[in-house]
């Protein structure tokens, strides 16, 4: 027999005190191991700098560098490249793993996409885009929709046939299968897809931002890695690690307000 255990617990209530305590925890070692190789000088202090000066150089940015409006730019392009990338590739998911014919149609092609490096595409991108927002947006927009499609698919297949034979004896169509049946049960899915693969659109949005930008998290990091300023560049990145953390907790807390049978 098993012995009981707090800390090992699979799939068990797990104490909110403890959770925060190793949220804590895990927060804590690497900013301790950081202050330690900064402080003491243990690795040149122009490629690592110390804690206090990154949180300085960011105040700065943001008084005398409108550090605030690289944030809205990054934010708005990442959130227009991931909305476009959601509407295409959910209901595109949702047809490879549902049907077989689509599954043949698109998913070769998107196999082979999904493996091309973004960042070759960049001249070609330029050239039908042009150097505006529509080029930064599509970078993202391609960095993560087949990804999306490819995971929504594999999530669909996952949906036992006996629920699908069951609506069929309950006298259900395609239609009904699809949108009463398939759709309600990959939901959770799909909102697990989206979490996931925000955190991809953040890193796309660093090479969407070489193309011409004059402003935005990417192009700040870029410019200050020009003139080693790594606090800037270390501050930029907490920025978007920031950022990520909340929406990471946003996509679950939705989750579990919206769809509370789920964990279930």
């Amino acid at each position: 027999m098993i012995k009981p255990s707090v800390f090992w617990s699979i799939r068990q209530e797990f104490p909110a005190w403890l959770k925060l305590l190793l949220t804590i925890v895990a927060l804590i070692i690497p900013l301790t191991i950081w202050s330690l190789l900064s402080y003491n000088e243990l690795v040149n202090p122009q490629f690592l700098p110390t804690p206090t000066a990154v949180l300085a150089a960011g105040i700065e940015m943001f008084r005398a560098e409108e550090l605030l409006l690289d944030i809205v730019a990054s934010s708005s392009r990442v959130l227009a490249g991931f909305l476009v990338a959601a509407i295409v590739g959910i209901p595109l998911g949702i047809a490879m793993g549902t049907f077989d014919s689509m599954e043949s149609l698109f998913g070769s092609i998107v196999g082979v996409v999904r493996y091309m490096p973004i960042a070759a595409f960049m001249p070609l991108i330029v050239l039908w885009a042009g150097l505006g927002e529509l080029s930064k947006i599509l970078i993202i927009f391609l960095g993560i929709v087949f990804y999306n499609a490819t995971m929504i698919a594999d999530a669909v297949k996952f949906i036992p046939n006996e629920m699908l034979n069951t609506a069929y004896t309950l006298g259900a169509n395609r239609f009904h299968l699809v949108f009463r049946v398939i759709f309600p049960a990959v939901i959770p899915s799909v909102i697990d897809t989206l979490r996931v693969n925000v955190a991809a659109a953040w890193n796309f949005l660093v090479i969407s931002e070489l193309i011409a930008a004059q402003n935005g998290l990417g192009f700040k990091i870029i410019y200050s890695q020009r003139f080693l300023n790594t606090d800037k560049v270390l501050f930029c990145i907490v920025i978007i690690g920031l950022i990520g953390l909340l929406l990471d907790y946003s996509f679950k807390l939705f989750a579990k307000l919206a769809l509370p049978w789920a964990e279930e």
